[in-house]
């Protein structure tokens, strides 16, 4: 038994936020079925990998929700399911004739999750946008810069899965949760926005007590401590500095091999870039990997900045089985690990639509009628 064996899920076919927020699900247990659209005389939403790590642990069906019967399909799913996942803009599952009030009528024990940027009200959340727009309004993106410079976005993490497809799993788990105790289903707004916003408390706290200033670039987390860097290595490649308290500091400097006497004190501010460049001269004296070896096993909180292909090589990352391969892909094992019913990724994605004849009978739908979905293209 994983923590969500039991628990089935509806995972409505989208991108990036919604199908991660299924894949973390899945990972304990949870009956994951994804519905996608036909792919065939129908625009296929895009996916530029055959073998997507987010599939890991799904089913998927292919219905045409154009047509009566297979909205029908849906409503027949809905109704024996725990939690509906969807990741459309407001309005679209109500033009089915399945938004919140309709599908808890079918199932009032139903969690009805919406994960979208703007969420389900405000000005814009009838607006098309990307994860890049979403960090934007939440002033998450400003943080992102050097002083001096146009903030650059984090790629899509923040935004899409962060703010986006975890903390919607956290609203559904909350939400699961409290029905155990009510028997009643609800509705989860997870919008990305938000979410991000949500990831701001530590420095809304820090700006209104006077503890940063908006000069980004020029406070301790954001790029302005010499302390709290990145630097690059003799080789192009680079290493993590987080030294911030005293004595992790003073480490620091030691595998460094300079004299405190001979630098600025670590918090005179006005001297920063000066020691900054110091700090920026010396590890450019020394590959990564001699780098690393000099700070192993020290408190000088000095990590390698690790590139993807090479994160599951690291011995402590293998240590801790952080990489897993399915299907010859690598990628994340599941997270957070649990002592007695951890989550697990053992079986990898199938092509969309190969579960759907398996998910139809499972539903009650006899071989006669199933046929006659596949000869009128309900179904694929």
């Amino acid at each position: 038994m994983k923590a969500l064996s039991g628990i089935k899920v509806v995972e409505m076919a989208g991108l990036a936020p919604s199908p991660y927020c299924g894949m973390l699900l899945a990972d304990f247990g949870a009956d994951v079925v994804v519905v996608d659209r036909p792919s065939k005389g129908m625009p296929e939403i895009p996916n530029v990998m055959a073998k997507n790590p987010f599939d890991r642990g799904k089913r998927s069906l292919r219905v045409n929700l154009k047509t009566g019967d297979g909205v029908g399909i849906l409503r027949r799913l809905i109704q024996g399911f725990d939690v509906l996942l969807e990741p459309y803009r407001p309005g679209v599952m109500e033009g089915l004739g399945l938004g919140p009030h309709e599908a808890l009528s079918l199932n009032p024990r139903l969690i009805y999750a919406r994960l979208t940027g703007w969420g389900q009200e405000g000005p814009y959340a009838r607006l098309a946008g990307h994860d890049i727009n979403y960090i934007a309004l939440s002033g998450a993106l400003s943080l992102f810069r050097r002083k001096g410079e146009r903030p650059l976005p984090p790629c899509n993490i923040l935004g899409d899965f962060a703010g986006g497809g975890m903390l919607c799993a956290f609203g559904i788990l909350l939400a699961l949760i409290e029905r155990a105790r009510s028997g009643k289903g609800q509705v989860v707004d997870a919008a990305m926005v938000d979410g991000a916003a949500n990831l701001l408390t530590y420095f809304f706290g820090l700006l209104a007590h006077g503890l940063m200033s908006l000069d980004i670039g020029t406070n301790m987390l954001d790029g302005g401590a010499p302390y709290y860097q990145t630097y690059e290595t003799r080789d192009g490649k680079f290493m993590a500095v987080g030294a911030i308290e005293a004595r992790f500091y003073e480490l620091l400097l030691q595998g460094l091999a300079l004299d405190p006497s001979s630098l600025p004190s670590q918090n005179d501010e006005a001297r920063w870039p000066e020691l900054t460049a110091r700090f920026t001269e010396v590890f450019r004296t020394k590959t990564r990997d001699e780098w690393t070896t000099i700070f192993e096993g020290k408190d000088a909180c000095v990590a390698p900045v690790l590139d993807l292909h090479e994160v599951g090589l690291h011995a402590h990352n293998r240590a801790r089985g952080l990489i897993t391969s399915l299907d010859g892909v690598d990628q994340p094992a599941p997270v957070p690990r649990l002592s007695r019913t951890p989550g697990e990724a053992t079986t990898g994605g199938t092509p969309r639509g190969a579960e759907t004849r398996e998910v139809l009978e499972q539903l009650g739908y006899g071989r006669g009628e199933v046929e006659q979905f596949y000869g009128k293209s309900i179904v694929e």
